[in-house]
């Protein structure tokens, strides 16, 4: 009995050496694995980033030498539309990169002595599996920070080179505040002395009856209410309407950002500032189901990365020739079926046929499952 409990404790000891043993082994080929990742990718990425920066130059060089403007000020436009171009180009980068990596491998049949040592295929790509995630989450970071901004001054940049006269403000503005019951119809809204101009504000109650009816000739922002100018409210008492001097009042405090938001397109806005312009939107009674889709595709899309390398990954090592071009074809085929799905899924939220949700994740889950079983089934 008691050469049997040293036995298996000798026994229990030398499993645990084993796998301290083939622990290292595992990391080792890890480390391989993205020493031969990295080169390819950051190749693929500047040349991809310096291909988007020339295209954007060259569709717009015959204005450029139009208006003459000088070299300095092109190549300022440039650089800041690079975050916008390292945005465009880190998913297919990563796709291109991985495809290589695995076909490479595959062709020199350096995965043929992994996989005799018992490594199987999804543990020896689990470290790209992790740079597609850690990739996902820096897109959506770079987007929300750093190229909304950058972007904005690049166009500021590139409407004053071109002399294209942009005002500070918006016109036109007609919204719906405190669940339908004002409306207001703005002339122009200047978002930079925060003052309405040409004010109309029609008031009715919950049954929708008329109330009041306010004309202004502008309202300032004062610290959080609506000062108005020149403004008469009409009434009715009884049959008659009856017209007042409008006085100081308090009771109008709508936000100036409410009628900022809804004069800018959804993409030239962060993350926080889209949930705000839903809210305002859906407080408003008017349809929100486009910005709201286009709100959760903001944090689905930046899941792209991981799609994109999931799938590059699990498309490896199908094909005995030809291995890389057909590995990259098949890859490109398959990311090219998901956009077009994320595609018709984000067209049939914004018409509310489904809802924003599954219209922004239904691609993401739909290809992490079809990766999996890819995957599963890859060569091994």
């Amino acid at each position: 009995m008691i050469f049997d409990k040293y036995t298996g404790a000798i026994k229990n000891f030398m499993e645990l050496i084993l796998q301290g043993a083939k622990k290292p082994n595992i990391m080792l080929l890890d480390r391989y694995l993205l020493r031969q990742f990295f080169p390819i990718f950051l190749v693929a990425v500047s040349m991809f980033v310096f291909l988007l920066l020339l295209i954007d130059l060259f569709s717009n060089l015959v204005r450029y030498l139009n208006f003459e403007v000088p070299v300095m000020t092109i190549l300022k436009i440039s650089f800041y539309f690079i975050p916008r171009s390292l945005s465009y180009a880190l998913p297919i980068s990563l796709l291109f990169a991985a495809a290589y990596t695995i076909g490479e491998l595959y062709a020199k049949n350096e995965l043929t002595t992994i996989f005799s040592s018992g490594i199987p295929f999804w543990r020896f790509s689990f470290s790209l599996l992790i740079v597609g995630f850690a990739a996902s989450v820096f897109l959506f970071y770079l987007d929300d920070v750093v190229v909304i901004p950058t972007l904005k001054v690049k166009n500021e940049l590139s409407r004053r080179a071109l002399r294209q006269h942009h005002f500070g403000g918006h016109s036109d503005i007609v919204i719906k505040a405190r669940n339908g019951r004002l409306i207001y119809s703005v002339d122009f809204f200047d978002n930079e002395k925060l003052v309405l101009n040409g004010v109309g504000i029609i008031e009715t109650d919950e049954s929708g009856k008329f109330v009041s009816y306010i004309r202004a000739r502008s309202a300032s922002w004062i610290d959080s209410y609506w000062e108005f100018r020149n403004a008469s409210i009409y009434q009715f008492e009884g049959l008659l309407l009856k017209i007042n001097p409008l006085h100081a009042n308090t009771d109008y405090n709508e936000h100036p950002d409410t009628f900022n938001r809804n004069a800018v397109e959804v993409e030239e806005l962060p993350a926080k500032e889209v949930g705000l312009l839903i809210n305002d939107l859906r407080l408003s009674g008017l349809p929100y189901y486009q910005v709201q889709a286009n709100y959760y595709h903001r944090y689905s899309f930046a899941a792209t990365s991981f799609i994109v390398m999931f799938l590059s990954i699990s498309m490896g090592g199908r094909f005995r020739k030809n291995i890389l071009l057909m590995s990259l074809f098949t890859s490109l085929s398959v990311a090219v079926i998901y956009y077009i799905t994320e595609m018709l899924c984000m067209t049939m939220a914004g018409l509310n046929i489904i809802h924003p949700i599954v219209g922004a994740w239904f691609p993401v889950v739909i290809f992490v499952f079809i990766g999996l079983v890819l995957l599963r089934s890859a060569k091994t």
